[in-house]
């Protein structure tokens, strides 16, 4: 019996397999099956970075295709092909208009990626696409990027990066006072300021991604990944390196993916332990990672403690931030996982989806206690008010209803019992078996 990576390999091959099946549909399936299996290239890499004017992409992108060994591809790169006469009229277009109609540009990138190099060693799209068109246009032709990574940053800091932006009249090259500035004096002498980087032509750029890229992200759902770009650049880069060596996760029935929901007292922390110990799983606690994030004095780390200290809620955006990078990591990935905490309302369960964290093992655990003696009892937190318990526990009751029509496989049973009786509900009600726990 194949053991836990091989299955894991098995599924994500007969996965890929399915999926280009589904895009080409050939008339005889087995040969092209065949063929699939010998181009052996279902791990190689295949990356869009998108991004705003001055978000670095272009640094990022180059970074990644050196340590991947992979293809850069940009419109400068497509357009330059000198043995294409597809890239001949639209370099003559480009010059006309400053732009390459979609339908061109496309048919370049088809023309590109079909090349032995790309199929080989994977490819990776600088800023393409830039419209919805060009994304679906890009999908129709079964081009499917495995990791598609967006930056961000504030359009302040975006503007005044731009600003920074010089060119060589000589060669051509682009350098920047942030990124990549030249060491020899002699080029830093002779670099000029170039067209279209003033603060205004800046603004109406941004203006024109923020209008495009609302609309792309739509078609990346579950692969897409926002990482800040308001970082020193290495940081950026080893943010967007992890991402894209790392499997997606999957709903295959060995990846159990547990989510238990429940009100304060209800005893998830220690179902989650249970789980945690049995089966192998990875226990999050959204409470503890956020003391983590504190601890460890992150940027992230900062933001939250002043939260505590001023007794606010932590941002959803900001849990989520924190919650990703732990979900993200390999031991999640690939032994699957046990969360507690969050979400706790129907916006922050469908912000968990909409990033792609979608738990395949839902308990709510939500029964209120049927005496006053055992009501008393659970109020009895010596780090909680009673006023603040029954906050949480008002709070609670308010959302479960919409958590219950969300997760409507979800399994509810009392919490008011032994947590070992409780512990072997929740294994006898979980439809799709766990596994057993992994050597």
């Amino acid at each position: 019996m194949p053991q836990y990576g091989e299955a894991n390999h098995i599924f994500e091959l007969m996965q890929n397999m399915l999926e280009q099946l589904l895009i080409h549909q050939p008339e005889d399936p087995i040969p092209f099956m065949i063929q699939h299996l010998h181009r052996d290239n279902d791990n190689v890499p295949r990356i869009v970075i998108l991004g705003p004017p001055a978000s670095g992409k272009t640094t990022i992108a180059m970074w990644l295709c050196k340590h991947l060994n992979s293809n850069l591809v940009t419109l400068e790169s497509l357009i330059l092909n000198e043995f294409s006469y597809t890239a001949t009229d639209a370099r003559r277009l480009y010059l006309q208009r400053k732009a390459v109609p979609s339908a061109l540009l496309i048919q370049l990138i088809q023309e590109r990626l079909a090349k032995e190099d790309c199929v080989k060693r994977g490819w990776i799209l600088d800023g393409i696409p830039e419209t919805r068109e060009q994304a679906l246009r890009i999908q129709t032709l079964g081009i499917a990027p495995r990791h598609v990574i967006m930056l961000s940053a504030p359009d302040t800091v975006l503007i005044e990066r731009n600003l920074g932006k010089r060119i060589d009249p000589q060669t051509g090259e682009i350098y920047h006072t942030t990124f990549d500035w030249p060491p020899e004096s002699e080029i830093q002498n002779r670099l000029m300021v170039p067209e279209g980087i003033s603060e205004l032509e800046t603004a109406r750029k941004l203006l024109e991604y923020h209008r495009n890229i609302v609309r792309i992200i739509p078609s990346y759902p579950k692969i897409l990944k926002v990482i800040s770009a308001d970082q020193p650049c290495m940081d950026v880069f080893y943010q967007a390196l992890t991402y894209v060596q790392s499997n997606h996760r999957t709903n295959a029935p060995f990846t159990p993916r547990v989510l238990l929901l429940g009100p304060v007292g209800s005893g998830k922390s220690l179902q989650a332990a249970l789980l945690a110990q049995k089966y192998g799983l990875v226990n999050v606690g959204c409470g503890q990672l956020l003391k983590e994030a504190v601890a460890d004095k992150t940027t992230f780390g900062e933001h939250i403690r002043l939260c505590f200290e001023k007794g606010m809620a932590v941002p959803d955006g900001l849990l989520m931030k924190v919650l990703s990078q732990r979900l993200d990591q390999q031991d999640c990935i690939q032994r699957g996982w046990v969360l507690h905490g969050f979400p706790r309302d129907l916006d922050q369960a469908h912000l968990l989806n909409i990033l792609g964290y979608n738990p395949n093992r839902y308990h709510l655990m939500y029964k209120p206690p049927p005496t006053m003696e055992i009501q008393a009892r659970l109020l009895q937190n010596p780090k909680d008010s009673e006023e603040q318990v029954k906050l949480k526990m008002d709070l609670f009751y308010r959302n479960s209803a919409d958590l219950e029509q969300l997760y409507e496989s979800a399994i509810t049973l009392n919490g008011d019992q032994d947590p070992y009786t409780v512990f072997e509900y929740i294994e006898s009600g979980i439809i799709n078996p766990l596994p057993k726990k992994i050597p």
